[in-house]
């Protein structure tokens, strides 16, 4: 098992760590240590009991894992391809470990970071850094998911003050956060028509606030070393300063989904390298009618189409990664590589099932976890559909989506 063994050994058939700079092997050799040592061990009771490792958070803060790419704060301030490759190591361990960092980093501190005002980033951004402050996200409800246009939920204006009530649904790290960044149609400003998507604005609710509840969604057969919620909002009254000031309208939280699906197209090729490495290991180790499995062709196609596609993947991330840089990247990008990436990977950990055969679906093999996270992976952050029709989009001037 390559997961407790210590000899995973890393895809690079392109030879692209000769353009990798010291300062991204670094972050890359110390998270990926940190997964082989800390988090590898503990992941499938975890995954069998479905909780989260939470003793790990501070861990996770001193590598700077939270809010990897913002400026200033005590965050990391890190490139594009730094910060990928830190998310792609840690969904080498498990889905659920980097939807963790995600949500904190990517999603509610990038929220904060790009809407917030002055005071409310120097009070939440530094604790959030260093894991002494959680959050969470809610854009996700019940009834409204590929389509964030016809949310529900009402913050009422009152005075100085907003009522805030709906229901949030498919909330990471909702049941343990701090502080919810909650999106929501705003009514009684006079100078916003309610019915527009310009009347949508985020808020800061923190844990405590009356009326605002969470709870755990049970059942789930996917990211089950994650913390996965329903949150409820009733009438609570919020003051004018828990308002995202520089939130305006629905392209706020389509931001940081953005910066969420960039992490995405990373990390899934850290549940696709897994799975071929653990693939590859079974495979030359095998015996089967007298011989290794890795010398029948069958198999050996299966690892040469592994290789090729995860090789595919990496090229698309780290272009990405430049393009982000060089502030020039379009959302339509950033939607192909994560619907392909996230595709290549589900196919990947399936293959590898395949390879493993009956011990395949064993839970002390990696292969089956990360096959049943990757559906979680592909459904959301925008489903391979809906990134389909941004892309057609982008090709051909003419909105598909149904209104």
């Amino acid at each position: 098992m390559s997961n407790s063994s210590g000899s995973f050994v890393a895809v690079d058939f392109y030879q692209l760590d000769d353009l990798l700079t010291a300062e991204e092997r670094s972050m890359r050799k110390s998270v990926r240590q940190w997964v082989q040592e800390r988090f590898l061990p503990v992941v499938v009771r975890h995954y069998r009991d479905g909780t989260f490792p939470l003793e790990l958070v501070p861990e996770m803060a001193a590598l700077g894992l939270f809010g990897l790419t913002i400026k200033g704060h005590g965050c990391a301030g890190l490139g594009g391809v730094a910060a990928g490759l830190a998310m792609q190591e840690l969904e080498r361990g498990d889905s659920g470990l980097r939807t963790f960092a995600s949500v904190q980093g990517s999603l509610a501190m990038t929220a904060i970071d790009l809407f917030g005002s002055t005071e409310q980033k120097g009070r939440w951004l530094p604790a959030m850094a260093q894991g002494k402050r959680l959050a969470c996200f809610a854009l996700t409800e019940p009834e409204f998911g590929s389509n964030p246009a016809g949310l529900q939920c009402r913050a009422i204006k009152s005075g100085d003050s907003y009522l805030l009530s709906g229901t949030k649904k498919w909330i990471g790290n909702g049941t343990i956060a701090d502080v919810a960044v909650v999106w929501a149609r705003v009514e009684g400003e006079t100078d916003i028509d309610p019915k527009s998507t310009k009347a949508i604005r985020g808020f800061l609710v923190e844990k405590g606030t009356r009326g605002f509840g969470s709870k755990l969604i049970e059942g789930k057969l996917s990211l089950r070393a994650a913390l996965t919620a329903e949150l409820q909002f009733e009438n609570c009254e919020l003051p004018a300063n828990a308002l995202l000031p520089e939130s305006r309208g629905l392209r706020s939280p389509l931001a940081c989904l953005n910066h969420a699906r960039y992490g995405i197209a990373w990390g899934a090729l850290g549940a696709a390298m897994a799975c071929y490495d653990e693939a590859r290991s079974y495979a030359l180790r095998r015996q089967q009618f007298g011989r290794p499995l890795a010398s029948f062709q069958l198999v050996q196609a299966k690892l040469a189409r592994m290789l090729t596609e995860i090789t595919k993947g990496q090229l698309l991330a780290y272009r990405l990664a430049q393009l982000k840089d060089a502030g020039t990247v379009q959302p339509a990008q950033i939607s192909m590589a994560k619907m392909n990436n996230v595709e290549i990977a589900i196919e990947v950990a399936r293959t590898a099932r395949d390879i493993l055969g009956g011990v395949g679906i064993l839970d002390e093999n990696e292969c089956f976890r990360h096959m049943c996270n990757l559906e979680s992976v592909k459904t959301y952050e925008g489903t391979q559909d809906i990134h389909l029709l941004i892309l057609g989009q982008h090709i051909t001037g003419i909105p598909a989506f149904q209104t």
